[in-house]
Order: C-alpha cells, then sequence, then structure tokens
C-alpha cells in the first residue's frame, strides 16, 4: 500500500487496482489520546493538514511529523489508525528511521528561519508504544545522513552531521548518540548539503553547497574506512543519489541540465558512465529493479519545471519519456525541504510508482513503463510511504 499524506489527511491506495482502501479524515481521533489526527480551528471548517517528513518502521508503523503542532503521529499499518502522537520540538522537518538501532531521528528547525534546531531521537521505534525521546547534544545541526541498510549491510554503526555553513561533517555513534569525529572539508572549501553511501569501495559521496559561485562545485569523496577526504569526484556536481545494490551513483541538480550517471565496480573503482543533458533540471529521482535484466536498475526521474517522468535503464543509457501528468502540487512540500515534484517507488522488488499531482495521484507501472491510473481526490499529497510486507 501507498500511504498518502495530503490536505484532507491519510489515505491508503492500493496500486494494483488503484483503490483507495481506507481514508482518515483530519477529523478522525488519535487513539490513544482522542485528538483529532488535524485539529480544525474555531470557525474555520477547512483548515488543511500540514505534513512534512514520514518513515515505515519495520512495516508495522509509520512516524509522519506534523511540523506546525510541533509533533510526530504514529500510525499503525496492520489497524490502518493513528495510534499515538509524540510531542517533539517546534517544527519537525525531517525525519530518519535507523534500523540497526530501532529509532526514528527527527530534526527541527526551532522556528521558519531554522535559527533553532535540535536532534532528537525516538527509541524503541518498532514497538509503537513506550518509546522514549532522547535528546541529543548537538546544537546548530542543519541535517543529518543515516546510510540506510540494504540486502548486503544490515547494521550501521554510524551516522553523520552537518551544519551548511561549516566546512565538516561529524561522524556520530548511533548507538551511544556521541560524536566520534570531525572530518573537515576546509581545504576544499566545500560546505557539506547532501550525503550518499556505497559500501562498495566505502564511499560516501558529498555535495558541495554552491554559494554565488558562478559554478557549481564538485563533489567529495570521503573513504568511510579510513574518514579521509579522498579528493573531488571527477567533475561531478549535484546531489548523489545511490542504488539500492550501491552499484550506480545518480547525480541530479534541479538547476542543473546534467544528469551524472556513474558505477562503481565490485572493486570499489569509480567510473562514470556518461552524462546526459535534461533541459530542465530534475526535481527527484527514485530506483527500480529491472524486471528483464537481472543486477540492472532503473532510475526514474520528475522534471523540476515540466510535468515528465524520464526513466533510464541505468546500464545501457537508454531512456524514454512519460509525459502530461498536471501540474505538481503547490505549497508547503518545499517549505519544509522536499522536491517540488516527488516520485515514489514501492520496495525493494516492487514494479509501482507514485507522483502526486495538484489535485490528483498518478501510479505508474514499471515493469510496462506505462501510466496505470490517476487517482483524483487527493490534494496535495506530497508526504508518501510505501509499506510492504511484514
Amino acid at each position: 500500500m501507498f500511504y498518502v499524506f495530503s490536505d484532507d489527511g491519510i489515505v491508503i491506495l492500493h496500486p494494483v487496482d488503484c483503490e483507495i482502501q481506507r481514508h482518515l479524515k483530519p477529523t478522525e481521533k488519535i487513539f490513544t489520546s482522542y485528538e483529532e489526527i488535524c485539529p480544525q480551528e474555531e470557525g474555520d471548517a477547512t483548515q488543511p493538514c500540514q505534513w512534512a517528513s514520514a518513515v515505515n518502521v519495520r512495516h508495522r508503523y509509520i512516524y509522519v511529523a506534523q511540523p506546525a503542532l510541533s509533533r510526530v503521529l504514529v500510525v499503525d499499518v496492520q489497524a490502518q489508525k493513528v495510534l499515538q502522537s509524540i510531542g517533539v520540538d517546534p517544527l519537525p522537518a525531517k525525519l530518519s528511521y535507523d534500523k540497526s538501532h530501532d529509532q526514528v531521528w527527527v530534526l527541527s528547525w526551532g522556528d521558519v528561519y531554522k535559527s533553532q534546531p535540535s536532534l532528537q531521537v525516538i527509541t524503541e521505534a518498532s514497538t509503537g508504544q513506550g518509546q522514549h525521546l532522547i535528546r541529543t547534544p548537538f546544537t546548530g545541526v542543519d541535517d543529518f545522513f543515516i546510510p540506510p541498510t540494504n540486502l548486503i549491510i544490515n547494521h550501521n554503526r554510524f551516522g553523520f552531521i552537518f551544519n551548511k555553513s561549516v566546512p565538516a561533517v561529524h561522524k556520530v555513534d548511533l548507538e551511544t548518540l556521541m560524536p566520534l569525529k570531525t572530518i573537515g572539508l576546509q581545504r576544499h572549501r566545500c560546505l557539506p548539503q547532501a550525503l550518499a553511501h556505497t559500501h562498495l569501495g566505502g564511499y560516501f559521496f558529498v555535495q558541495c553547497r554552491q554559494d554565488r559561485a558562478p559554478a557549481a562545485a564538485p563533489q567529495l569523496l570521503i573513504d568511510s574506512v579510513t574518514d579521509s577526504v579522498v579528493g573531488p569526484n571527477g567533475d561531478v556536481t549535484g546531489t548523489p543519489h545511490t542504488s539500492p545494490d550501491g552499484r550506480f551513483v545518480v547525480s541530479t541538480a534541479a538547476t542543473s541540465p546534467q544528469l551524472h550517471v556513474q558505477e562503481v565496480t565490485l572493486q570499489g573503482e569509480i567510473r562514470t558512465l556518461y552524462d546526459l543533458k535534461i533541459s530542465q533540471g530534475i526535481s527527484d529521482v527514485a530506483f527500480q529493479r529491472s524486471f528483464t535484466h537481472s543486477n540492472q536498475y532503473y532510475v526514474y526521474a520528475t522534471l523540476e519545471t515540466e510535468p515528465d517522468l524520464l526513466f533510464l535503464e541505468l546500464s545501457t543509457g537508454s531512456t524514454g519519456v512519460l509525459k502530461n501528468f498536471k501540474e505538481p502540487p503547490l505549497g508547503p512540500a518545499q517549505s519544509w525541504g522536499g522536491p517540488r515534484r516527488i516520485v515514489r517507488d514501492s520496495g525493494l522488488f516492487g514494479q509501482y510508482l507514485l507522483m502526486p499531482a495538484r489535485e490528483s495521484l498518478f501510479l505508474i507501472n514499471g515493469r510496462q513503463h506505462t501510466l496505470q491510473c490517476e487517482v483524483s481526490g487527493v490534494k496535495r499529497g506530497t508526504t508518501v510511504v510505501w509499506v510492504g510486507e511484514v
């Protein structure tokens, strides 16, 4: 199922038959506290729900941030109900699930200027109740990165936090939540903006912030074994995204026409496969396994200024475009740092993708590279989580 968090509550969508299985309205009650999912202000019957980030916790629960209400809701997947709300620091904007330690990391901005950011951790997340909220000692955190687990790497010991105005990334012990090491990036004048990781060769790819410079700064490579900077990643710029098997690195930017595709060999060598010119820039990407060739992947990319979806077979570079998906939702996804047009996959072996438009949802059949259907009447469904089998 896709769980779509929209203006009008939570929509649970089955992709095969394009049916809305359940719609949790804004006035539905939270099971443990009896508050409304999206409290309505007096006299204003049409107060839209506001959502930021959401994470899947072992296909049992979804944790979703409500920034304006300074809380995180816990959705019970089996019961299809909102189980509880957890009060957190003001304006929670980003959640990430650390599967290795069963905890959800919550980055709150404090205010709309991000002047008082804080990082909190919800422990024992998969129990769905009796969790603890721990405040971490880190100040001035702009963003953080917890490497995802995959079929090969099922345990992570370390996370990384960074401040976009300091040329460094800070390595953190995920179990003790204590800082371990600072990896300085001053020599390369790199202010980190985003990270990606591949277990092949053990590299971190660091996107450097583009500050008033006419050309974007190249990415940096960090060796995860020695925690040292290897140097620039050639002339590759943009936000790095690694395929689930760690073999392909796709780098894109909303403001750049370049789409870089690199391959990491089993020996840990990085080589450029090709650079594509995409006239509009890329908003968001999702990976999907090839259904015809083993160990191959497609990447699906939404365009920043056109309602189209590009798909690309990574090993060959052959491309196609699905067109006319209507305009993207307006408003607050960008307010909380999300891309303008999102695309979400349906898990490691799934064949469906979801793209929200302003007042509908588009489901794409990736196996056939075709539009499956459009589900209308869902307004601004910009926060989406896929939940598979437990």
